[in-house]
Formats: C-alpha cells, sequence, structure tokens
C-alpha cells in the first residue's frame, strides 16, 4: 500500500479526528464523534482510500538525481 496522505493533510486529519472523538466523551456527548475514528486512521496510516479512487496524492514528491 503506497502512501497518498501528504504531511500537512495527515496533521489535519489527526487533529480533525480526535477533535470529533472527543464529542463522544466531551460536550453533547454523541455517537456521531466515532465519526472522527475514518480521519484519524486514514492520518495514521497515511493512507486514503478515496484518494486513491480518484487519483489524488498529496505526498511531496521525491525527486532522485
Amino acid at each position: 500500500m503506497t502512501h497518498n496522505v501528504g504531511t500537512i493533510d495527515r496533521t489535519l486529519r489527526i487533529v480533525l479526528g480526535l477533535g470529533f472523538l472527543s464529542l463522544v466523551f466531551v460536550g453533547p456527548q454523541t455517537l456521531w464523534g466515532l465519526v472522527g475514528l475514518v480521519p484519524l486512521l486514514t492520518g495514521l496510516v497515511k493512507f486514503c482510500p478515496a484518494y486513491s479512487l480518484t487519483g489524488t496524492n498529496t505526498c511531496a514528491s521525491r525527486h532522485t538525481s
């Protein structure tokens, strides 16, 4: 599995995922916060299936000389 989630994208996904997950424990305490698992997991594994389907890649390209 190749990585298709770059550093900035990854950081935003993890922060957003943790923010949504916090809704399960604080605030309205709703199970909708479990939606945060999706961006959290895709950020942690650096792979997004939706990006794969659309051909999107936010990783910085590395050029070798």
